[in-house]
């Protein structure tokens, strides 16, 4: 029986208030998106995003920790803001192209799949074949979610597949980089700097786009609720998981953001997907889990490999 260590239970608190506010900022950032060209919407919740996490460090005196941040750790902080705005151009891209946020959430599992591979990479975690079955399932509803229909291979897939699967690799890319150095800076200076470095991307794209600063007051009122909680509660919630849980044990929490996503998107969007998508999103969700529940020690089949 699985007994939680001294302030581990704090690593599942910050990674389920995590997965729960990321999982809204897929339908807020939907209905904004809906209103508002891609330019708009980036400076608007970037800006915001920026302008909390600044209140905050101000706020709680982490800012006194920049001072003593050394050379290495300010190129690698420029590394991970790069990665973040690629990162973030493609999710929202995505949800820009796929109609059911749902549908991008599911395919979004592909993220722990990624995040495995890479953590077996880097920083040299181990498997064992019941991982490996459960990455394939992650992979095989992914790919009944993602099917078009069409056999043409340049149709095969629904718009926006492409860029979820890119999206997802950065994502986890940038995760396993905090992972591995999350005691070299705070949460708050790695969400900081992810903010900062993606608003000024889209500063300079807003002003570049011509785009009007006027937007409708509803679509201001989704993307600042998608802000809040994406930029802000979403990201230093799983950046604080880290320290209390390893990234696999964080994983099998937010694996599960397909059904708040699903739930979220009924209520506010009247959005519901096709049952074959359903179908799909149930096998990423068992994929993952199964996946992550594996690294974590909660089922123990299969010699572990390195």
């Amino acid at each position: 029986m699985a007994v939680f260590k001294t302030e581990e239970w704090k690593g599942y608190v910050f990674a389920l208030a995590g997965t729960i506010a990321f999982s809204s900022l897929y339908v807020f950032s939907k209905a904004g998106l809906n209103q508002v060209e891609l330019a708009q919407f980036g400076f608007y919740y970037f800006g915001l995003g920026f302008l909390l996490n600044l209140i905050f460090v101000l706020a709680s005196g982490k800012f006194r920790q920049f001072p003593g941040i050394s050379k290495n750790v300010i190129g690698l902080l420029v590394v991970l803001g790069v990665i973040d705005i690629l990162s973030n151009i493609t999710f929202f891209m995505a949800i820009r192209a796929i109609p059911d946020p749902s549908i991008t959430s599911f395919l979004g599992n592909l993220f722990p799949v990624f995040m495995t591979l890479l953590a077996i990479s880097f920083l040299k975690e181990r498997f064992s074949m019941i991982e490996a079955v459960g990455a394939l399932m992650a992979i095989g509803g992914a790919f009944i979610i993602s099917y078009s229909g069409e056999l043409d291979w340049r149709k095969f897939f629904i718009p926006g597949t492409g860029f979820v699967v890119m999206n997802t690799f950065l994502a986890a890319l940038v995760s396993i980089i905090v992972k591995k150095n999350v005691q070299k800076a705070s949460p708050e200076v790695f969400n900081l700097n992810s903010n900062g470095w993606i608003f000024l991307f889209f500063l300079g794209y807003f002003i570049w786009s011509g785009q009007s600063v006027v937007i409708p007051a509803k679509a201001f009122q989704n993307i600042a609720l998608g802000a809040f909680f994406g930029s802000f509660v979403a990201l230093l919630s799983f950046f604080y998981s880290y320290r209390y849980i390893t990234a696999s044990r964080s994983s099998i929490i937010q694996s599960l953001k397909g059904i708040f996503v699903l739930a979220i998107a009924y209520f506010y969007l009247d959005k519901f997907p096709l049952a074959v998508q359903l179908w799909g999103g149930g096998i990423t969700i068992a994929g993952v889990l199964v996946m992550t529940m594996a690294q974590a020690g909660f089922i123990n089949v299969g010699k572990k490999r390195k």
